[in-house]
């Protein structure tokens, strides 16, 4: 009998997967436990087992189509034994088909996620458009909704209604939106609205148009799908940044001591043949101790609650080639440094291995983000929901300061900038908190006390 073999489901909130990788073909006999397929989520990159032996064939997910959990996308099968009818669930996200609009549904198609959020914000989805399978209802769709409502985007602001879809498929064919004449309600344009405008435009003579002298490479434009992780950070970054407001402050540190400590850490860890002492990993430690005297600092927002969390797990961003994680170091205010060290390195390697698993980048509750090995003096970055905080940290570099005497000195100085969700966080708690981190960066030794 035919096994199949779905898109698997990792992570508690994840409505889709993205093909990576076959690592098997069709026609290959696999054995239990084989590496059979690699995926990636919104978050990490996983592996997926075989989970029986047999024929692999049937193969219907190719690398970068975007796939909900659950749909089938390969069989195993005993020898001699043929594929069966495949379902029409076995279509990734883009290659689904649209449904007609003025089609009439007895019951709006929406996932598990995208309907919980919708009944704690008191949403109804029929107002919604899907973009998933079949015009299903996702929470990316929810949350975008949510977003424009919040913002309150009218047509007599000058503001653009338009459905997810059609926002989508006008990304895609690279259209503006404000060219389009649309048909929805209260004046929104739908996906339909954005297909017609691309027809009459592909149907019209191009007249008039320059031609560019060849610079560089000769050849068509690289067109590089937005799926993935790539796709998740688009939709998560505008979703925090149209609906948390957000408020920074910046301060300037003498890294004087906090360089004095981290050498006297790092002979002491050589001697003992413990891991190096990164400025992160120590950065890492000195905020997980601020953080126990600002709570509000360490909480997130969740169904009108204001949710402080009892343990501290600050994530540490991490660029790679196609985009940013996020690994996290649990509990961090519990450890000591040299294991602190240990494991931001262990995480930061295996991130860019593509080695993390769920557990690594889950339950995050503060963010660092360091772009000072990059040369970078000062920058904003933006909260990762549903925290409450994140701290941006700069370059360390020798500028001139004036002493407490009045002598003018070279000093090793950084900068830092704590972007914080004004719904949670006042300015004064914010500042105060600001205040606790640059003593303690500027004299680590007082955390002893």
């Amino acid at each position: 009998m035919a096994i199949e073999v779905i898109m698997p489901k990792v992570d508690m909130d994840q409505e889709t997967g993205t093909v990576v990788e076959w690592k098997k073909n069709n026609g290959d006999t696999v054995k239990e436990g084989d590496i059979i397929l690699v995926i990636e989520t919104d978050k990490v990159a996983i592996d997926v087992e075989s989970m029986d032996s047999g024929i692999l064939n049937g193969i219907s997910g190719e690398p970068g189509d975007v796939i909900p959990i659950g749909t089938v996308i390969a069989y195993l099968l005993e020898e001699g034994e043929e594929i069966p009818e495949i379902s029409k669930q076995s279509v990734s996200v883009k290659d689904s088909p649209n449904l007609d609009n003025n089609s009439s549904v007895s019951e709006v198609k929406a996932t598990p996620v995208a309907k919980n959020i919708a009944d704690a914000h008191g949403i109804d989805l029929q107002e919604i458009s899907g973009t998933g399978l079949q015009d299903q209802v996702t929470k990316s769709d929810v949350e975008t909704y949510i977003s424009i409502s919040s913002t309150g985007n009218q047509n007599d602001k000058g503001k653009i209604y338009a459905t997810p879809a059609a926002r989508r498929i006008a990304r895609e064919k690279s259209i503006d939106l404000k060219e389009i004449t649309a048909s929805g309600p209260g004046g929104r344009i739908q996906a339909a609205n954005v297909e017609k405008h691309q027809v009459k435009v592909e149907s019209s003579p191009a007249f008039g148009r320059p031609t560019l002298p060849e610079i560089g490479i000769t050849g068509a434009d690289q067109k590089i799908p937005l799926v993935g992780m790539r796709r998740t950070i688009a939709e998560r970054l505008t979703h925090s940044y149209q609906s948390i407001p957000h408020i920074n402050f910046t301060s300037r540190v003498d890294m004087t001591k906090f360089n004095e400590a981290r050498t006297e850490l790092n002979i002491y860890a050589e001697k003992n043949n413990q891991q190096r002492v990164s400025a992160t990993a120590f950065i890492v430690k000195l905020v997980s101790i601020t953080l126990q005297k600002h709570p509000y600092l360490n909480s997130s927002l969740k169904d009108e609650n204001i949710i402080l969390h009892r343990d501290i797990n600050i994530g540490v961003a991490v660029a790679l080639d196609d985009g940013l994680i996020v690994p996290v170091v649990q509990q961090a205010n519990f450890k000591p440094i040299s294991f602190i060290a240990e494991e931001v390195k262990d995480l930061s390697v295996r991130a860019r291995e593509s080695q993390l698993i769920p557990s690594d980048v889950g339950g995050g509750t503060f963010t660092i983000s360091n772009l000072g090995p990059f040369g970078v003096e000062q920058f904003a970055a933006i909260i990762n929901p549903p925290q409450s905080a994140i701290l941006a940290v700069g370059a360390t570099q020798n500028e001139p300061v004036v002493l407490k005497d009045g002598e003018i000195a070279s000093r090793p100085i950084m900068r830092f900038t704590l972007t914080a969700d004004h719904r949670i966080v006042d300015g004064a708690v914010a500042a105060y908190f600001v205040a606790e981190l640059k003593a303690l960066l500027e004299n680590p030794i007082l955390h002893t006390y």
